[in-house]
């Protein structure tokens, strides 16, 4: 049966999706609206992992080949802590540009028949006459935001200020640099996506951000003091601010995205428009992809459009959970980062490859090292711990919440959007 789908974004999430549904019926109508310009996508690289290529794979073998074809690999992670420097081999990672995969996604797309309109903005209060409309416009959707009410829509920032920046200092591991300054701890991950040069991100705490003059600096400012900051890294190479027709706030926190249902009506609600998840996990964009294949194979095989949408929404869910824990633990570490930063730079490392356990916060970082290297070794205790960790981080909560004492609070605070543009 011919259907007419509106994809509202035109991110990996939205065309992707429109590549999916177009292989399953080259009958259905299909548009996407994205409301910048071609080309003027915003940041540098992505991130993901074998698993991820294997399911492109699966799905669509001539995107999956293009993506890999333009994918940088490494094996290897780097950790600078001050003058301190360890490496650790570990598994397959790439990295791709992300002009690059939205070209080769936008291109696969009209091989196919999708129609693509950029510089077309999609608001709450015009959506597209469609038998479905698919709301992949971000973090911030209108579409989502115009019924806040009903999708349960919440926001919590989290503590700590980021900025994404570029480089053309191509990175051969994925990069950990922690340099210690008069107001605390600054760091930032940094990644290659292609011969041109590499993504890197850099966090603060709220009192190193003001205390540093990163709050007050204009933007030449703060990239020339993070050049001096990192110089030890960067090689000398420089550090651009992302360019872009949209307006950003700098140094943002990071807003984690949830919502009580995903769909309303024939309206569904798709990547980050759906949910987020902190980017030092780097999971994002697999879990936007992943997004698309569920929704396309839910409509592909259930009769009607709401016994899909909430097959598609049961199913992701649930896949959700460990990854949402995963962030949420990891987002935590770096906010007591000065708790595991005394140590030996291999221990913190491994610590740091740990970050998503529910059970680090409460054991002494040195014992937890010891454990886990243990663990490592001996089958009967990886169960123990695994059975063990989450039962133990829970009766811990508890007493600490009991007595006052909460360990590494966020200073989150809750926000409930109702029209956001």
């Amino acid at each position: 049966m011919r259907v007419k789908v509106a994809c509202v974004g035109g991110g990996p999430a939205g065309l992707y999706l429109s590549i999916l549904l177009k292989r399953q019926d080259p009958s259905h109508d299909i548009t996407v609206y994205e409301r910048d310009p071609e080309g003027s996508t915003y940041g540098w690289g992505v991130t993901y992992w074998r698993t991820l290529l294997d399911r492109l794979q699966e799905y669509d073998p001539e995107s999956a080949r293009a993506v890999e074809e333009h994918s940088v690999r490494w094996r290897d992670g780097v950790a600078h802590v001050g003058d301190r420097a360890t490496r650790h081999h570990g598994d397959e990672g790439f990295g791709i540009g992300r002009h690059r995969l939205l070209a080769i996604l936008a291109a696969r797309a009209r091989s196919l028949g999708v129609r693509l309109e950029f510089e077309h903005p999609i608001t709450g209060a015009n959506p597209p006459a469609a038998d479905l409309v698919v709301a992949a416009d971000g973090a911030g959707s209108a579409l989502r935001t115009r019924h806040a009410d009903h999708f349960g829509t919440e926001i919590r920032a989290g503590r700590d200020h980021y900025v994404w920046l570029g480089t053309t200092k191509v990175f051969d591991a994925f990069t950990f640099a922690f340099v210690e300054t008069d107001h605390g701890w600054i760091w930032a991950y940094g990644y290659g996506f292609g011969p041109e040069g590499s993504t890197c991100v850099v966090e603060c705490a709220p009192g190193t951000w003001s205390g540093l003059g990163l709050d007050r600096a204009d933007e030449a400012e703060g990239l020339n003091l993070l050049e001096k900051l990192f110089a030890d890294v960067l090689d000398g190479h420089p550090l651009t601010a992302r360019s872009s027709g949209r307006a950003s706030t700098p140094w943002p926190t990071f807003r984690t995205v949830t919502n009580r249902t995903w769909s309303r009506g024939n309206l569904v609600l798709l990547g980050d428009a759906a949910h987020t998840t902190h980017y030092s996990i780097g999971a994002g964009t697999t879990l936007a992809l992943e997004d698309a294949m569920a929704l396309s194979t839910a409509l592909h095989e259930r009769a009607t459009l709401p016994d899909a949408l909430a097959r598609y929404e049961r199913e992701r869910r649930t896949a959700l959970l460990p990854v949402q824990s995963a962030a949420r633990h990891s987002a935590q570490w770096y906010e007591n980062l000065p708790r595991y930063l005394h140590l030996p730079p291999e221990q913190m490392f491994a610590l740091l490859g740990q970050r998503h356990s529910p059970l680090l916060p409460y054991v002494p970082p040195r014992l937890y090292y010891r454990l886990d290297r243990a663990a490592g070794r001996l089958e009967t205790l990886r169960r123990l711990k695994r059975r063990l960790g989450p039962r133990l981080a829970a009766t811990m909560q508890a007493r600490r919440l009991a007595t006052g004492d909460r360990p590494g609070r966020s200073g989150r605070t809750h926000e409930v959007p109702t029209h956001r543009g």
